[in-house]
């Protein structure tokens, strides 16, 4: 069974900085590409960020230059780190797992991050 457990949300300034973290079982990081989402209360999901298999990352324009994904092999876990945090950089964060063959994706629960003074 597949799980992925996200943490590490919370509130925090303008401009201030958090590093969520999506520690994941039943399956390993590395086989497979580990995005991030994030959902605003009213607006559809939306993908921040994604790390390929191969490590190359690729980020949403919005979170470019601030936000960087990582993955650790051994913890089996991927990382968010967001730095320069905007009010708009408010919503739930999830972590999502996919595969092609066959296709699947498996999600997180999901991590508040509020930006706010």
């Amino acid at each position: 069974q597949v799980q992925l457990v996200e943490s590490g949300g919370g509130l925090v300034q303008p401009g201030g900085f958090l590093r969520l973290s999506c520690a994941a079982s039943g399956i390993t990081v590395s086989s497979r590409t580990m995005a991030w989402h994030r959902q605003a209360p009213g607006k559809q999901r939306e993908l921040v960020g994604l790390i390929t298999r191969g490590g190359t990352t690729t980020y949403d324009d919005s979170v470019k230059g601030r936000f960087t994904i990582s993955r650790d092999n051994p913890k089996n876990t991927v990382y968010l780190q967001m730095n320069s945090l905007k009010p708009e950089d408010t919503a739930v964060y999830f972590c999502k797992a996919s595969q092609l063959f066959p296709p699947r994706d498996d999600w997180g629960q999901g991590t508040q991050v509020t930006v706010s003074s």
